[in-house]
């Protein structure tokens, strides 16, 4: 009984499982989220950060503000990201003044994603809000790290309706022609889509959809869609015959937009002319997978004490806040009517998301299940026992929003909705991989990992293909 005792103590003391069974009840502890914010481990202290954030409890505000000039940049990234989750415009002025004077581009990274939060909150509002906006221009423009500059750019969404959004459509356009490095590029032609369209010349469009950046003709060919206008037409037919699949698909749909038919929402077949990747030969085929643990009785809500806790979560760099930390992670292979998917997934963002996938995977849980939603450009989603995207195991888990950018093949869990919100905390065994940029949904749902390997069978699946068996393989190197 003693030793029962001392091991259950040791488990309950580890910090990181103990801070995600906070963050799965959104509870600040008691101050237990506090003291770890106070380590000496920076590691420790900027995990505690976001999970400060994730509670979205006010109260967790006065513990972040604290550390917005602390000397460690993953601590100071994870208090400016996590006041941008509370979305309560906290220290406004000084997440304003991170976006272009911190020297860590993790910190200014952090401070672009909150500042879109706070305007997608509407809590900015005369000065604070153009304010906003000249320090998203400056950094768009000038600076030096092109992640920083692609993030500036995709804020500008969430100021679409808002006073600014004549003087954000021609900031746009301008950075756009001065931009030469292709991934800010196609971020910039993403907010344009988002927010823009009718606003920029319809030329800065039209040059754009025979760019050479496969992303930027597809957000072009997204805000085409949007003209509302029949005489548009023309100028995307022949975009029917690009070497990209998905910006053939993209164009189909823009062409039902301007043609005043509603959005293929089910793709049950291939279009003809598409040009469907080829097969390829598989990674990681011949590795064994894992031995499956033997459970019993129904799948359950993942233990925060069961949780992987490396690697550990210290961001300090834009690289490091929009992907993996150093070290192994865990890998899950997907094999499919049309082929194998290998994805790495990331414990250190969404810990209790990656142990509940792992769980249902080594459960059998996902086998045999239909891809039930799969719309042309967006996302191809799965998960449901019922095959008809109404159906989860009877539980559900926290959302663990991250930085990760909702780009392509990127994995996330799916989400309840009421009418057109998503409800947080709704997620449960339903996940999504997403066909193309998608950073609007980087706000509400939560990436947990990204596909490795076999992104051609994304490109020939349809809804009466089926995963035939999910396994876990060795961790990557």
């Amino acid at each position: 009984m003693l030793l029962a005792a001392l091991a259950g103590s040791a488990l309950a003391s580890d910090p990181y499982q103990t801070m995600a069974g906070l963050e799965k009840t959104r509870s600040l502890g008691r101050g237990a989220l506090a003291g770890y914010l106070a380590s000496r481990d920076p590691f420790v202290a900027a995990r505690a950060a976001l999970a400060i954030g994730r509670t979205k409890d006010p109260h967790g505000a006065g513990l972040l503000q604290r550390h917005l000039r602390d000397k460690d940049d993953g601590v100071r990234a994870m208090a400016v990201y996590g006041l941008g989750l509370l979305g309560n415009g906290a220290s406004a002025g000084d997440v304003m003044r991170a976006i272009n004077a911190d020297h860590s581009s993790a910190v200014r990274v952090a401070a672009i994603d909150a500042i879109g939060r706070y305007e997608t909150a509407r809590v900015l509002r005369g000065r604070d809000e153009g304010a906003a906006a000249s320090a998203l221009i400056a950094s768009m423009k000038a600076d030096r790290d092109p992640r920083v500059r692609g993030r500036a750019a995709t804020a500008f969404e969430a100021f679409r309706l808002g006073a600014i959004a004549d003087r954000a459509s021609r900031e746009l356009v301008n950075a756009f022609a001065a931009e030469r490095d292709e991934d800010v590029r196609w971020h910039i032609m993403w907010t344009i889509y988002r927010g823009y369209a009718i606003r920029v010349p319809r030329q800065v469009l039209t040059n754009a959809l025979h760019d050479r950046n496969e992303l930027v003709r597809i957000e072009a060919v997204r805000a085409y869609g949007r003209l509302n206008n029949k005489d548009a037409i023309p100028a995307l037919e022949p975009l029917m015959n690009d070497a990209s699949w998905r910006v053939q698909l993209q164009t189909i749909e823009a062409l039902r937009a301007l043609g005043g038919e509603p959005p293929t929402d089910h793709l049950k077949d291939m279009p003809p002319g598409i040009h469907v990747p080829p097969v390829r030969p598989q990674n990681f085929m011949d590795v064994a997978p894992l031995p499956r643990p033997t459970f019993s009785g129904k799948p359950s809500a993942p233990d925060p004490q069961s949780v992987i806790t490396r690697p550990r979560l210290h961001p300090t760099t834009s690289a490091l806040m929009d992907g993996p930390m150093p070290g192994p992670h865990p890998r899950v292979r997907i094999r499919t009517t049309r082929g194998t998917l290998t994805v790495t997934l990331y414990p250190e963002w969404a810990p209790l998301t990656v142990q509940n996938f792992l769980n249902l995977t080594n459960r059998g849980y996902y086998d045999g299940l239909r891809w039930f939603r799969i719309v042309p450009d967006f996302v191809v989603q799965t998960g449901d026992a019922k095959d008809t995207g109404e159906g989860d195991a009877g539980y559900s888990i926290p959302a663990e929003e991250n930085p990760i950018e909702q780009r392509s093949y990127v994995l996330s869990m799916g989400l309840n909705y009421t009418g057109s919100h998503p409800i947080r905390d709704s997620a449960g065994t339903q996940f999504y991989i997403t066909l193309s940029p998608q950073l609007h949904l980087n706000r509400d749902f939560t990436v947990f990992g990204e596909v490795s390997s076999g992104f051609d069978v994304l490109g020939r699946l349809v809804e009466s293909d089926r995963m035939t068996r999910v396994e876990q393989i060795p961790d990557s190197r």
